[in-house]
């Protein structure tokens, strides 16, 4: 191998290797809001609408909104009290087990599937205040 094609060749090599390392050191995915959408309209619309209180309150507008601050619902105590503030990890943590973030709260459902609650974020995140 001539030096020309060895140093093409090392460099193929260094730059594959800081792909994978940056791919490595990125967050996880954000989920896809297609596919959340669907879920949240066959799981939480029961309870929960874009832009009207339900038996749970709404949900547009939901990031950057403190929990319990939807102006108009009547929230638990614990969620009244909260300083929780919606973020996708907020978010996260409360699709997985509601009680163990806010104890006391009243929503008696959780996901077991983390790629759903990512989705089911991911779509949260598109929705914008009524």
């Amino acid at each position: 191998m001539g030096s020309q094609a060895r140093t093409v060749f090392i460099g193929c090599w260094l730059l594959l290797g800081a792909q994978l390392a940056s791919a490595q050191s990125a967050p996880a995915t954000a989920g896809s809001a297609l596919r959340g959408k669907d879920i949240y309209d066959a799981r939480c619309s029961a309870c929960h609408s874009i832009d009207a209180h339900r038996v749970g309150p709404m949900h547009g507008g939901v990031l950057g909104r403190r929990a319990g601050g939807a102006r108009g619902y009547d929230y638990s105590e614990a969620l009244s009290k909260s300083k929780v503030i919606w973020t996708r990890e907020t978010l996260i943590t409360w699709l997985t087990s509601p009680e163990a973030l806010i104890p006391g709260q009243r929503m008696g459902y959780s996901m077991d599937n983390a790629k759903d609650r990512d989705d089911v974020v991911a779509y949260l995140a598109t929705l914008k205040r009524p």
